[in-house]
């Protein structure tokens, strides 16, 4: 199975996905990572483990559609099976969501449907958690659609939110989590124990 991984920042997930994918975990290779940020660890990750490295922007693509369509064409011509967000900030748009339908995976850092929808990503949600007095949260992987975090969940890990978490800890504790959640589903995917579909 042929994968690509969207990130902007570090590439921590990707990370887990290239250890894990070299370790025969995941019987897989990710043969493209792609960065709307041309500085970003996941780039530099990615080209220390051989796989090809692709900055795309608004940047390098200003004119509208221009980006979706280049990253479109990137991803066939790297003949991709499994398209994963791993903290990738930028919405797709239709043509990529189109032709990459049911097999586009993201992760969000909360149970959903709870705490998810636009604008809810990153610290904002580990905050939220705690302010609502939750007593569990965790990682989802679930398909991506047109609207933020409503694909059909894939997967969940449950974290329980303690008494003394700031968002600070239990971001910790959840991408720690999200990393092993993300691996798991990317394997069985790859060993035909998960079907993606529509």
């Amino acid at each position: 199975m042929r994968v690509s991984v969207l990130a902007s920042g570090e590439g921590t997930t990707l990370q887990a996905i290239l250890d894990a994918c070299a370790a025969g975990e995941i019987p897989a290779r990710v043969v493209l990572v792609i960065s709307n940020n041309g500085g970003s660890g996941a780039l530099r990750r990615a080209r220390e483990a051989g796989a090809a490295a692709v900055h795309l922007s608004s940047k390098t693509h200003p004119e509208p559609g221009a980006l979706d369509q280049a990253l479109a064409a990137t991803l066939a011509s790297y003949e991709v099976d499994v398209v994963m967000l791993a903290g990738y900030m930028k919405k797709l748009e239709p043509v990529v969501l189109e032709r990459y339908r049911g097999r586009i995976l993201n992760t969000h850092p909360a149970l959903l449907p709870k705490f998810g929808g636009h604008g809810m990503y990153g610290m904002r949600v580990h905050e939220a958690v705690v302010a609502a007095q939750e007593s569990e949260s965790g990682p989802s992987l679930h398909l991506v659609d047109a609207e933020y975090d409503t694909g059909r969940v894939l997967a969940q890990a449950k974290v329980p939110v303690l008494a003394s978490d700031t968002a600070e800890t239990l971001a910790a504790r959840v991408q720690e989590r999200e990393r092993r959640l993300v691996v798991d589903v990317i394997g069985q995917i790859a060993r035909g124990e998960l079907r993606l579909g529509d």
